[in-house]
């Protein structure tokens, strides 16, 4: 297993990047703020509309930095990657796969039906270790519902069948996940999932992840050889890094909602981190933005035991493993994905 490496993220939005010697360069008003070297680092996220010098561009592209654009309320704009590492006979595997409907459903179960799994054992979390503080008959009974879903996506035959089956389970998980935010209740209500624009603190947080995620999961595909834009569940479309939104489904309960629950939680975001316009949407303060991806690199940091590789790793590498993991299926090392599944 490699080497967790270092993402840059760029929130100010008044700063531009430049090159000098090894050293990536950050200057605000032509004044330098501070100097990082390429060696250890991945990925640079630029929320930032001034972006960057193109002898850094070209610098990051021979380096195999992936550089990714991002609006400065986080909304994924674009990515660029130099050269492929890849193996052309994997991507050409990926594409003939993708092209095959069964082998693309069987693949897109098998990721579903993780995210449906991830669903119910985050709820269950909560029970077990909230039972004597919270009302949890709501959590039981999406719990077990949850578990009803799994058998059916085990069964079915079509793709579109499988997305109905996705979108009834997000809405059941998505039914009781104010009853997991324990505590500032006045300030951080969930009612429904709301998106472009995020219209209440927990959606502007869950969208801002997510997107950090999806990029964090292109990486990890891209650093394997496989095209992070080729899906099996969502449809190409330019610009979409749809196998990169197909795998990130694994991973929205066990890595992005609980991140974002604790948070909450443990009081490191508070009500006044948010502006709140008059249209309804609800924006993270930048200074608010940069204390969240401090946490958000922290939380990577700390480790688990995978549950198929039975290897202890960091949690900022598991898109990595799971990468790892579908370029093997695709080679034909393993009879079939294993997605990540964690209880």
């Amino acid at each position: 297993m490699r080497h967790l490496l270092n993402t840059l993220y760029i929130t100010l939005p008044d700063v531009y990047l430049s090159t000098s010697g090894e050293n990536i360069v950050i200057k605000q008003d032509n004044k330098t703020l501070v100097r990082y070297p390429f060696h250890n680092l991945e990925d640079i996220v630029l929320f930032s509309y001034l972006g960057m010098s193109p002898k850094l561009i070209q610098k990051c592209m021979e380096n195999g930095i992936g550089v990714c654009y991002m609006t400065p309320t986080g909304r994924f704009i674009a990515r660029l990657k130099g050269e492929s590492k890849g193996n052309i006979l994997l991507r050409r595997k990926q594409y003939r796969t993708a092209d095959d409907e069964k082998k693309s459903l069987d693949i897109s179960k098998n990721i579903i039906c993780a995210k449906i799994y991830n669903e119910k054992w985050t709820i269950e979390r909560y029970i077990r270790q909230y039972e004597h503080r919270i009302d949890y008959t709501n959590l039981k009974e999406s719990s077990q519902y949850l578990t009803g879903l799994l058998e059916k996506a085990n069964s079915i035959d079509s793709i579109d069948e499988l997305r109905g089956i996705e979108g009834i389970g997000q809405v059941t998980y998505f039914s009781c996940f104010d009853e997991m935010i324990l505590n500032q209740k006045e300030d951080f209500r969930f009612e429904t999932r709301t998106r472009r624009p995020p219209l209440n603190p927990v959606n502007a947080m869950l969208s801002y992840i997510y997107s950090i995620l999806s990029n964090d999961v292109a990486s990890a595909l891209e650093s394997t050889g496989l095209d992070s834009y080729s899906g099996f569940m969502h449809t190409d479309r330019p610009g979409r890094i749809s196998l990169a939104l197909d795998l990130v489904e694994e991973f929205r309960a066990p890595i992005a909602d609980r991140f974002v629950l604790s948070l909450i939680n443990m009081n490191q975001i508070k009500g006044d981190d948010f502006i709140y316009e008059d249209n309804g949407a609800v924006l993270i303060k930048d200074d608010s933005r940069r204390k969240i991806i401090k946490l958000w690199q922290e939380r990577k940091q700390k480790t688990i035991t995978h549950p198929f590789l039975k290897e202890k790793i960091e949690w900022g590498l598991v898109p990595f493993s799971q990468a790892m993991l579908l370029a093997r299926y695709l080679r034909g090392d393993l009879d079939g994905y294993p997605p990540f599944m964690w209880k």
